[in-house]
């Protein structure tokens, strides 16, 4: 094949392949001999009382009498149909200045740049508008290319973007755009975020405009749920007037367990055998699938139940604590303290400085005692020949200088809390020079007697004391056969 056979398939091919990219389709119905072709958006909105800037560029396709740069060209709109014998439908005319439409073509038609601007529009404008030109002798019209204009009373919403992956730590792109018909007069955003002092008004891929307003975040659990609210405000009627469009949206933002506590029912100290209930409570996004409840052993924490409900009945205390699980992560709560309520024990007087003491020393008596809730009352009496002396109420510790009459004296201490009282041992100041007769006390029968009557009528009255309800207990041995180191004199 010759060169200029290859030449002439090529450009039959490249006819071909130009015939059905303008002509195929929507061409079909068009006029047959169509010579113009316009590009700009098929269908575009408007503001009433606002203006429209229609981009617009054109193309010839074919005349006895090509397209000239060289001559003076005008550019001719016509609405609802492309005849332009009906003058009627004639609404622009750039070689006029009598037009009936208020537009205005800010484009080169010399460049084959037909840009128009489309001022103080109302809603009787929405309509089918087609682009002629008249660069004599050649005069065509884009028939196939009607562009449908609508004129709306009322802006429609902006419209909220983010951009990225809405879980907590990640960084997104939040913008808020309008649609902008007019770019010499664009709309005024304001949102509720930190508000960016740069809106800006781009251009887009069709050569309309948009005004936005853009900002970065990075997501954290408090954005869950939060309401973003943008509002556009369009400048209308030369500035005298705004029509206000609004929109929102609420994030959703996904995040592992926050805030996860664990609580006792009932709570405070408990009772052995009683039923105590814990619960595990979190807030996640998504929710938290799993609750675990783990037990501190010497080994480490134990798994002792599922769920966020966990009841049981007390057999000891114990350290526990529960974690709330979703697909992003997990949180542990703080340790409740499970406390069995222990009445007053080990209650003892100590006496220091320890023996032996001489007359003139000073001495301390301190009543000692464990027990769960803390002891809330302390009492310290003595006996001397079998008699009851009350020395302390309410203090733990009592002091005092030792004189001879002290000797003999058997000194004891009681215990309160709310579950019980306890009674101590007695104890005897051991002089110096005393001898000790041998590690039982030596009392007589009449001062046993005497000993146990009084402890009853003690502890009567220390139950009173705190408006308790006295209940009858045995008097134990112990109270009597306290502990007395005596040496002889």
């Amino acid at each position: 094949m010759s060169v200029m056979a290859v030449r002439s398939v090529r450009t039959v091919t490249a006819n071909m392949l130009l015939s059905v990219f303008f002509l195929s389709g929507a061409l079909a119905d068009c006029d047959k001999n169509l010579a113009l072709l316009i590009t700009a958006p098929k269908e575009m909105e408007a503001l009433t009382g606002s203006c429209l800037q229609i981009p617009c560029n054109f193309r010839v396709i074919k005349s006895e009498e090509e397209f000239s740069s060289a001559r003076t060209t005008f550019g001719v709109w016509i609405k609802n149909e492309p005849q332009f014998s009906n003058p009627d439908n004639v609404i622009f005319n750039s070689s006029r200045n009598d037009n009936i439409y208020p537009m205005n073509l800010i484009g080169d038609l010399s460049q084959k740049n037909c840009t128009t601007l489309f001022s103080s529009l109302i809603t009787s404008y929405t309509d089918k508008y087609y682009f002629r030109i008249e660069n004599w002798p050649f005069v065509a019209t884009a028939s196939c290319d009607p562009l449908q204009i609508t004129v709306l009373d009322s802006p429609p919403s902006p419209r909220i973007e983010i951009s990225g992956d809405l879980k907590e730590k990640e960084s997104v792109s939040i913008s808020c755009s309008a649609f902008t018909p007019c770019p010499h007069s664009p709309p005024k955003l304001t949102w509720n975020l930190q508000q960016d002092p740069h809106i800006m008004t781009v251009e887009k891929k069709d050569r309309t405009f948009t005004t936005k307003i853009q900002k970065n975040i990075t997501l954290s659990d408090e954005h869950d749920g939060s309401i973003i609210t943008c509002s556009a405000r369009y400048p209308v009627n030369e500035g005298k007037d705004v029509k206000t469009a609004e929109e929102r949206t609420t994030l959703n933002v996904s995040y592992a367990p926050k805030n996860t506590s664990a609580s006792i029912s009932p709570p405070g100290l408990v009772s052995a055998g009683s039923r105590v209930n814990l619960t595990c409570s979190s807030r996640a996004n998504p929710p938290v699938s799993r609750f675990t409840w783990l037990k501190i052993s010497k080994d480490g924490p134990v798994t002792v139940s599922e769920g966020d409900f966990y009841s049981f009945n007390v057999t000891d205390g114990g350290v526990y604590h529960c974690v709330a699980t979703n697909d992003l992560g997990n949180q542990t709560s703080s340790e409740i303290h499970l406390t069995i309520k222990d009445p007053p024990r080990d209650t003892s007087v100590v006496i220091s400085p320890t023996d032996p003491v001489s007359v003139g020393s000073l001495v301390n008596l301190t009543c000692s005692c464990r027990g769960n809730p803390p002891i809330d009352t302390f009492v310290c009496f003595m006996i001397n020949d079998g008699r009851l002396a009350m020395i302390k109420v309410d203090e733990q510790i009592h002091g005092f200088k030792v004189s001879s009459s002290d000797r003999g004296r058997l000194y004891y201490c009681g215990c309160r809390n709310e579950l019980d009282i306890q009674l101590s041992t007695g104890r005897q100041l051991v002089f110096e020079g005393d001898q000790r007769v041998g590690a039982q006390v030596i009392v007589k029968i009449l001062g046993i007697v005497m000993l146990v009557s009084t402890l009853v009528i003690f502890e009567c009255w220390f139950r009173s004391r705190r408006s308790i309800k006295p209940q009858k207990r045995a008097v134990e041995a112990d109270y009597v056969n306290s502990v007395v180191e005596l040496r002889p004199s």
